[in-house]
């Protein structure tokens, strides 16, 4: 009987993928970033300018003797201005090619595991921009968290502009 349990236990997880999302805040919202893009997290440190560049670009910075671009998510969202305090971090990212980029995060909160079963995938509408930055809506046990698609906000073209 037992045996039985198990096995129907683990032909539903079979059907449902578990995905690891470290959790940020920026302006006050909750965001999940699948954690295999991650690369590493790191404190705020001096970003050097870079000229003209895309205003949602900060510069770069030097981690390890690799010079890594760093962009601002909420400037890039449309969300205003970096407001810079110690829980800011810079979360390293590798996306598909090699290269790493940076994103300021107003906080990194902890790691949750969301089953691909609780997770709303989110329809695009070309009047909100905005959303077009969310690739689903996780259900967690604190409540829901926007799952940042990463392939939009890595994309240089597409930003919304601030007015």
């Amino acid at each position: 009987m037992a045996e039985e349990i198990v096995d129907v236990l683990n032909t539903h997880e079979s059907h449902a993928e578990l995905i690891q999302y470290i959790v940020i805040t920026v302006v006050n919202e909750q965001y999940g970033i699948d954690i295999k893009y991650i690369d590493n997290i790191v404190r705020m440190q001096s970003i050097t300018r870079v000229p003209k560049v895309q205003p949602f670009f900060k510069g770069v910075i030097n981690l390890r003797g690799e010079v890594v671009p760093v962009m601002s998510i909420r400037k890039k969202m449309g969300l205003g201005e970096d407001e810079i305090t110690n829980k800011s971090r810079i979360i390293i990212l590798k996306y598909e090619s090699n290269a790493s980029i940076g994103i300021v995060v107003d906080e990194v909160k902890h790691v949750v595991t969301i089953s691909s079963d609780n997770i709303e995938r989110v329809s695009h509408d070309s009047k909100l921009d905005a959303k077009s930055f969310i690739s689903g809506v996780g259900k967690v046990e604190e409540g829901l968290i926007s799952i940042l698609d990463l392939a939009t906000v890595i994309d240089e073209e597409k930003s919304i502009s601030e007015s």
